[in-house]
């Protein structure tokens, strides 16, 4: 039915233009731009009333699934202005094939990617003037999907809507890209294979809210998560996947289906073998980190994601201890492989994957 999908283009009215939000005031997810894309699904139509329109609240039924049983996916990626002016997206595709992974794991229907590829990039040409530029500072873009049928009982909706929504964000860690301080929980659990912790859904954040809370009160940044089973072999962070580099070899631990396969993951590990890097998906229990870090050969960890896209880590606490990677100080490899993808995300590198999309 999609083939046919028309997108309908509605721009804001002067009235309805916001202040832009200073360059060194972005924050992280607080200011919203002028538009929005929009478009609802059901059974009989499929997807349809596609538009590009004003950024605006709109109604939800009390009784929507979403808020009983949730039925809500999401994504995030980033749009970077280059020196140039000219705008990248940095594997956008890949992003919505992954949200579609989430939805069949959820129950909801997929989207028609090329569609909503075209549809972005046109949002975010609409909103240009909002992409931020330089020091780090990118668009922030949040596709979601939400069950709006206003039933209650238990099963998958019948009626969907998407949108995708934007705002312009500075660095997600107030430590910038400084090394964070990465709190290790055995008393909660992320996840557990079998269930949804591969797939990008709002229970699995709401899940993470205690033990985050916890860990910020005690100063950290993060969670670092542990199997649910064991207690012993290392997931991720709460916000990103995780690295370590133990002597010459970087490990990482294995997408078995309670991790997220993150695309900033994986275009490290691509990055990383095509540098020679010797790499490593497997299991590593935290016993294991630990002797690592005693003897020296931990020689420094850091996280993966589209927020802060490479976050090193300086200390992780873990049974009231505390352990200090690399002096508490950025490794070499994460530094090599921050100012790479930076580089290859802003245009001003070779990007040998094909990886960058340009917006217009």
């Amino acid at each position: 039915m999609w083939e046919n999908l028309e997108v309908k283009l509605t721009k804001a009215g002067q009235d309805q233009l916001k202040e832009k939000p200073a360059q060194d005031d972005l924050g992280f997810g607080i200011h919203f731009t002028d538009h929005m894309f929009l478009m609802k699904w059901d059974k009989q139509n499929g997807w349809h009333d596609a538009e590009i329109c004003p950024y605006h609240d709109f109604q939800v039924n009390p009784a929507a699934m979403v808020f009983h049983y949730g039925q809500a996916i999401f994504e995030g990626m980033k749009a970077y202005k280059g020196d140039d002016g000219q705008i990248f997206l940095f594997r956008p595709r890949d992003n919505f094939e992954r949200m579609n992974s989430s939805a069949l794991r959820m129950c909801m229907p997929r989207l028609p990617i090329d569609k909503v590829l075209k549809s972005l990039r046109a949002l975010i040409y609409l909103d240009r003037a909002w992409v931020p530029a330089g020091g780090g500072a990118t668009l922030y873009i949040r596709p979601t999907m939400i069950a709006t049928e206003p039933t209650l009982g238990v099963k998958a909706s019948s009626l969907y809507t998407f949108y995708i929504i934007m705002c312009p964000v500075g660095a997600y860690y107030p430590e910038g890209f400084n090394p964070t301080k990465i709190y290790i929980t055995d008393k909660y659990v992320r996840a557990v294979e079998g269930g949804v912790g591969n797939v990008k859904t709002a229970g699995n954040y709401a899940a993470s809210l205690l033990a985050s809370q916890e860990a910020k009160q005690a100063g950290y940044t993060q969670v670092l998560w542990l199997d649910a089973c064991e207690h012993r072999y290392i997931e991720e962070v709460g916000t990103s996947n995780i690295f370590f580099r133990i002597h010459d070899q970087v490990i990482t631990p294995p997408l078995h289906g309670s991790i997220l396969g993150g695309i900033t993951r994986d275009s490290v590990i691509k990055l990383l073998q095509g540098w020679g890097v010797s790499v490593e998906e497997r299991r590593i229990s935290i016993d294991e980190v630990v002797a690592a870090s005693q003897d020296g050969s931990l020689r420094e960890a850091f996280g993966t994601g589209t927020a802060a896209v490479i976050s090193p880590v300086g200390e992780l606490f873990y049974k009231e201890q505390e352990y200090i990677i690399n002096k508490g100080e950025t490794g070499e490899l994460a530094h090599r492989l921050f100012e790479e993808l930076q580089g290859i995300q802003y245009g001003k590198k070779e990007d040998p994957f094909k990886w960058t999309v340009r917006v217009g």
